[in-house]
């Protein structure tokens, strides 16, 4: 009783909006989604290096929710589709692998994005920076405004475009390329989106903005080039193989070597490229770009007095590991590879200065908007409403954070694992995991490989597998079941085609 109770003063207080459709008091939505981020990045969150900073990304943990433990998706196409839809990467429909990476398709009859329905109630909607699901960007559909590179389009220097002269789409139309650095680029556009251009101003809205920062190949601005200069970047404890008591891709996995100097570098398509030392700093000499657009997004909200009625939220489509476990990548089902910045603010409603540590995932996102909103799911969702841990980060929360991963096959739900192979792209197998009561169980889906557990607050680093310890067998068996339990209730018909695990 006490948590309808609750939940019913949440719905009332906290949302001040009406189910029947957006209002002048439905609150702005700015969802913030940066590219390859890792929360290491992130100053305000103890895993930083000490002299990492972010001073404006900190500000608005402070103003808010700070998660220490966030999962959105593995890789950029099936997080994006996540966040239009909240689905798992098996449940989303249509959408496939097109001719050569990046390219892709779906057909929006079949494959719908919600933010058409917070159109359709009320809300202008906008997105703004990197689009990365098909080539039909859904301008008039699902966007009121959209300023966009449509990473999709493969073109010859495209990883070099993550920064620099991008082609792009305005409303639906090409207008050739832009001369910009990408990240202020799309802060520009974000702050008059924000100021009241583009949109109409009796309406509350919805802005996605996705910053191409800081994916590969992390070019910072001119203006931070020599930003960090000197620090101190320690080797991961596991950055060379072998590493007992990981499954065969993970143990044996290694990307570095060492050179004349003794410094680790990167070997990629056979060629050796930058050191440890300067990948890393130039990785978070980009962030800071990031870091500033922050600052400049919070000041447009202050100045035009839209702050408190403005749900802020913060984060990645996945982090990126430097390293760690002998990975330079993300994919991998480890923290140091996905774990992601997540804060979320709005002054007045959510308490502020709080850190929440209870893991989430990005899947869970979605229905949390449309509770903002006060408007109904327009289908079942895969994710689950997390505003109770916006109102009280400090209450129990029992429900588990559960990702898929297919890694390129957006359409494996048939009820058979193959095809396509197991093994595909860098040597990764498909995975799910699962976290909950502070345990984080990993299954390939590879015939009697050994399964991983891991402590979260315990081993943060992911380099001792409890599963292998006799003591832990009843927890193994226990998460086991809840994967396979959360595999059935998102309907992945491949779940009765488990392979086995080894020992289990």
């Amino acid at each position: 009783m006490k948590n309808r109770v609750f939940l019913l003063v949440v719905s009332i207080v906290l949302f001040k909006s009406l189910a029947i459709g957006a209002s002048e008091k439905s609150p702005n939505i700015l969802f913030i989604f940066t590219d390859d981020q890792s929360h290491r990045t992130v100053s305000s969150y103890p895993e930083a290096y000490e002299w990492a900073r972010t001073p404006h990304i900190d500000t608005l943990a402070e103003s808010g929710i700070r998660f220490s433990h966030a999962y959105m998706s593995s890789w950029c196409m099936p997080a994006r589709a996540t966040m239009l839809t909240g689905l798992q990467q098996h449940n989303i429909p249509s959408l496939h692998r097109v001719g050569p990476y990046p390219g892709a398709e779906y057909d929006p009859e079949v494959l719908q994005f919600w933010p058409k329905v917070f159109r359709e109630k009320g809300y202008s909607t906008a997105q703004i920076g990197k689009w990365h699901v098909g080539t039909d960007t859904g301008y008039g559909r699902d966007w009121d405004y959209q300023y966009v590179w449509v990473r999709p389009v493969p073109t010859p220097g495209n990883a070099r475009e993550y920064y620099v002269d991008q082609k792009i789409i305005l409303n639906g139309k090409s207008i050739g390329t832009v001369n910009a650095y990408a990240t202020d680029n799309y802060t520009n556009r974000a702050v008059e989106f924000i100021h009241g251009e583009y949109r109409d101003p009796e309406k509350p809205w919805y802005l996605w903005l996705c910053y191409t920062g800081i994916h590969g190949p992390f070019t910072p601005a001119d203006r931070h080039l020599d930003e960090y200069p000197g620090v101190d970047i320690p080797e991961p404890a596991d950055l060379y193989p072998p590493r007992p008591g990981k499954p065969e891709y993970s143990g044996q996995y290694g990307v570095w070597k060492k050179d004349a100097d003794g410094n680790p570098r990167s070997v990629r398509n056979g060629r050796i490229t930058d050191t440890l030392y300067d990948a890393t700093r130039k990785y978070h000499q980009a962030a800071l770009s990031v870091d500033e657009g922050v600052g400049r997004l919070i000041e447009s909200l202050e100045a035009t007095g839209q702050l408190e009625n403005t749900l802020v939220v913060f984060t990645a489509d996945q982090g990126f590991a430097w390293g760690q476990h002998g990975f330079r990548h993300k994919r991998a089902p480890y923290a140091a590879n996905i774990q992601v910045p997540f804060i979320v603010s709005m002054p007045g409603t959510i308490p502020e200065n709080k850190v929440c540590s209870s893991p989430v995932g990005g899947v869970d996102l979605v229905p949390t908007f449309f509770n903002f909103a006060g408007l109904d799911l327009p289908w079942k969702m895969d994710g689950r409403d997390m505003s109770p841990l916006l109102m009280n980060p400090d209450r129990a929360w029992d429900r588990p954070v559960f990702l898929s991963f297919t890694l390129e096959s957006f359409r494996p739900n048939t009820g058979s694992i193959q095809p396509p192979p197991v093994y595909t792209g860098n040597n990764m197998p498909w995975y799910s995991f699962v976290v909950n009561d502070r345990y984080k169980y990993i299954q390939t889906y590879v015939e009697n490989e050994i399964p991983e557990l891991y402590h979260i607050d315990d081993d943060p680093d992911e380099l001792r597998n409890l599963a292998l310890n006799p003591e832990y067998r009843e927890i193994v068996k226990k998460q086991k079941a809840l994967l396979a339990s959360e595999l059935k209730r998102t309907q992945a018909k491949f779940v009765d085609q488990l392979p086995a695990v080894r020992g289990f």
